[in-house]
C-alpha cells in the first residue's frame, strides 16, 4: 500500500499542479480562408484544438483534434506560430497552449458535435475577432500581424 500510494499521490501531484499541453491550429484551406468553429458551452467562436492525449505527439494530436472539431484533414504542419502559457488563458484549467498554421483540407462538418456548433471558414476581413473563446484573439491577432509570440 505505501509504494502504491506514494506513486498515486505524485501522479495526481503532477496533474493538478502543473499546466497540461495542448494545441491550437490555424487551420488554413487552399483558397487562404482560415477555419474557425463555434464553441457549444460559450457559443463563442475560436479556433479548433485541444489537450494532447497520453501517448500523442503534437503532431497527432493537431490532426485528431482538427478532424474531430472540424472533419478537415491536416495536409501539412506550416509553421509553429507561437506558444501561450498564461495561467489565465483558459477558464477551464491552466493550460499550455502551442499555436500551429497548417494547410488544411476536406468537408466542413464537426465530428465532435458536444463540443463544436458549426464549423465556418473566413477571409481575413471577416474574422469575428474581439469575442473569441479564451485567448485565440490575442493569438489570432499576432499570427495576423505575422509575430511569433512565446506569452
Amino acid at each position: 500500500m505505501g509504494r502504491s500510494w506514494r506513486f498515486i499521490s505524485t501522479v495526481l501531484g503532477i496533474i493538478f499542479r502543473h499546466p497540461v499541453t495542448g494545441t491550437t491550429i490555424i487551420p488554413v484551406l487552399p483558397d487562404g480562408r482560415i477555419v474557425m468553429i463555434q464553441r457549444r458551452d460559450s457559443g463563442q467562436w475560436g479556433l479548433p484544438g485541444g489537450m494532447v492525449d497520453w501517448g500523442e505527439d503534437i503532431p497527432h494530436a493537431a490532426s485528431r483534434e482538427l478532424r474531430e472539431e472540424t472533419g478537415l484533414n491536416l495536409i501539412k504542419i506550416k509553421s509553429l506560430r507561437g506558444i501561450y502559457s498564461d495561467p489565465q488563458r483558459d477558464p477551464r484549467l491552466h493550460s499550455i497552449s502551442i499555436l500551429l498554421e497548417v494547410l488544411a483540407e476536406g468537408e466542413l462538418e464537426a465530428e465532435d458535435k458536444l463540443e463544436v456548433l458549426q464549423v465556418k471558414a473566413f477571409t481575413r476581413d471577416e474574422l469575428p475577432l474581439g469575442d473569441l473563446c479564451h485567448d485565440h484573439d490575442r493569438q489570432l491577432q499576432d499570427y495576423l500581424n505575422d509575430r511569433v509570440a512565446i506569452a
